[in-house]
């Protein structure tokens, strides 16, 4: 297993395009943000925060979840600002599978929450309609409640108080996580998105990836 000092090389062209989509969305939900490229044996897994959250304990923290496969073992544990790894992305051909790794790095501070490995109980399915639903009906509230001149610190807690509420669904997920899945694509029509806890964090599975809040 080595540190790759360049770049990381994924399975197929294939992953390569699909990385790149899932973080162009990020960029989008949250343009000044920062992604962690965490490579473990063969599996990338590339994180996203979403909503930082509040208090000591970043309640409310959302963070989006994506893995693809490596051609080859390595290792690395590395936050890259959003905006630098969709530049790199973005000059990939249609036939590469080198993932350039940025070099600058950062600290962002949903970087220091670590969700469980295990210990995960299956709580229920909801359909994707409905959170697809709850992210719009948000997004709409907040567009509402925030109109020009409208201070950041009224925003924020504006933000925070729509996605910490509980979806009118059984079992009940933050908005927040809704949010999530909305913007990073997540969602198919028809289908159904598996929920799961452990302790304070709940996660949201689909076919295309992950979002886990706390």
């Amino acid at each position: 297993m080595s540190t790759p000092a360049g770049g990381l090389v994924l399975a197929d062209p294939e992953s390569l395009r699909d990385l790149a989509t899932f973080v162009g969305r990020a960029k989008g939900a949250v343009p000044e943000g920062a992604v962690r490229l965490q490579a473990v044996g063969s599996v990338l897994a590339t994180w996203v925060g979403l909503l930082d959250g509040s208090g000591l304990a970043s309640d409310g923290a959302v963070l989006g979840l994506r893995t693809v496969a490596l051609a080859e073992p390595s290792e690395l544990d590395v936050c890259v600002p959003l905006a630098a790894l969709t530049d790199r992305t973005a000059r990939a051909g249609a036939a590469d599978v080198e993932l350039p790794i940025p070099p600058q790095t950062v600290a962002p501070r949903w970087a220091a929450l670590t969700p469980p490995r295990g210990g995960w109980e299956p709580v229920g399915t909801l359909p994707a309609e409905l959170l697809h639903e709850a992210a719009r009906a948000g997004i709409a509230e907040i567009a509402l409640g925030s109109p020009d001149g409208a201070g950041s610190h009224a925003v924020a807690a504006l933000r925070q108080r729509v996605w910490a509420a509980p979806t009118a669904s059984t079992p009940p997920v933050p908005a927040g996580a809704a949010f999530g899945l909305h913007v990073l694509g997540f969602l198919t029509p028809g289908e159904g998105v598996t929920v799961h806890a452990a302790g304070r964090w709940t996660r949201l599975t689909t076919t295309v990836g992950f979002v886990l809040t706390r």
